[in-house]
């Protein structure tokens, strides 16, 4: 291969980014949703997720004085303006705090005592689980059980699972607080095929997990639960729901394409590996090394695509995210290559960091042993953002008003 070209596959890397994020706005897709929609009684809008100040200002341009009352309850920094008519929450993510539960409190209020002519326009978003909360336990345990599942590597499925019964939101309950009013959802998905009981854990679908499995995730991860927790595991949630209406818009899917069309474009030859990743963010970081070295001597620019949502099993102390993990995992295997691999969250934040992911190609390791870091001790105490930082490895785009999951790239240039 060539000599590692550092500033032309960085400028590619950057531009991937921005076009496929770009692509998965929700705002045109809400605009659609509501296009043909016709509306009786009160109209009462309730967004929730890492997107939900981006949806619910699609929804005010279409209905504008409509909307009778709205609560909007996002992640902090998240809030870009006021919504007409509507009251903004900014909260914790992805362990939720007293903002997160002051702000469903806001939303039940605004549910509460409609009649069967109205409907609450329900906008959801990945990041609801967390942002969205009435917990049926103390908000310090709820806090702590969430800690505990983030990192014991469990998938968000099984997140889900448990949260669902902990909780007098989720798994299908808040569609009940807004009975006899119907229920009109947009739905942006960020959750591997779409399960509609899982995306922000179901608040208004009714739910196909079953306590017994809520159970065995407890065990699996060895949960410290209290008797009043391990009892909720117990208890069912809403398995049919009347008044919901729900549509799906935005996917992974749709995140690889754009990726690819904008791959397309820049030369490279693209072939989307997976729109359903899902691994530890080290193993993906590793498996998309290996690709560039089998075709590393084709001759030709390829571009290698895996959408999804990977995890990151905590084993340190250290600050970063799933993405900018999975990047630097890639690191040694592609040492001297003309390539590179990125990997970014659609939401623009990458764990608990400014960062929406992170970037490596065949130079950084050099430069990183060059400031005296070790990649491998690095992983280890889960770091990646103090490493990638000291190298310009970050990718930051600041919320994109989106959120369909993560896509990563390996670049052969």
């Amino acid at each position: 291969m060539s000599e590692v070209n550092s500033t032309k596959l960085r400028k590619d890397a950057d531009c991937i980014v921005k076009s496929a994020i770009e692509a998965v706005q929700p705002d045109a897709a809400v605009r659609r949703a509501l296009e043909h929609k016709e509306f009786n009684g009160k109209i009462i809008l309730v967004a929730i997720g890492k997107a939900a100040w981006q949806m619910a200002k699609a929804a005010s341009d279409v209905l504008g004085k409509r909307i009778d009352n709205g609560v909007v309850v996002t992640k902090y920094d998240h809030v870009m303006g006021e919504i007409m008519n509507c009251t903004c929450y900014e909260a914790g993510h992805p362990v939720p705090d007293e903002n997160s539960f002051m702000g469903t409190k806001a939303a039940i209020d605004a549910v509460t005592g409609l009649s069967k002519d109205d409907t609450v326009l329900f906008l959801i978003s990945g990041g609801g689980s967390a942002l969205f909360e009435k917990p049926y336990v103390s908000g310090d345990e709820l806090q702590d059980i969430t800690s505990q599942l983030l990192a014991s590597g469990a998938d968000i499925v099984e997140m889900n699972t448990i949260r669902k019964r902990l909780s007098a939101v989720k798994g299908g309950r808040f569609a009940k607080l807004c009975e006899p009013a119907s229920v009109y959802a947009i739905v942006l998905s960020d959750i591997l095929g779409d399960p509609l009981d899982m995306i922000a854990s179901g608040p208004a679908c009714p739910d196909t997990s079953t306590c017994k499995e809520a159970v065995a995730i407890a065990k699996k991860y060895h949960l410290k639960l209290s008797e009043t927790a391990k009892e909720l595991l117990t208890k069912e949630t809403p398995k049919t729901l009347d008044n919901v209406e729900t549509t799906i818009n935005g996917s992974v899917r749709e995140l690889c394409m754009a990726a690819a069309n904008e791959c397309r474009k820049l030369g490279y030859e693209p072939m989307i590996l997976t729109d359903e990743l899902c691994c530890q963010a080290k193993e993906a970081g590793s498996f998309l090394a290996s690709i560039i070295r089998t075709h590393r001597n084709d001759g030709k620019k390829f571009a290698f695509i895996a959408g999804g949502e990977t995890v990151v099993k905590l084993t340190g102390t250290g600050k970063g995210g799933r993405n900018q993990e999975l990047a630097l995992a890639a690191t040694q295997g592609i040492a001297g290559l003309n390539a590179c691999v990125f990997s970014v969250g659609s939401d623009g934040t990458d764990g608990p960091t400014d960062a929406a992911g992170g970037y490596v190609d065949g130079n950084t390791l050099e430069r990183l042993k060059n400031k005296g870091i070790n990649v491998t001790t690095v992983l280890s105490n889960n770091d990646a953002y103090h490493a990638l930082k000291e190298v310009d490895g970050l990718i930051v785009t600041g919320p994109t008003g989106t959120n369909v999951n993560d896509v990563s790239v390996a670049l052969i240039g």
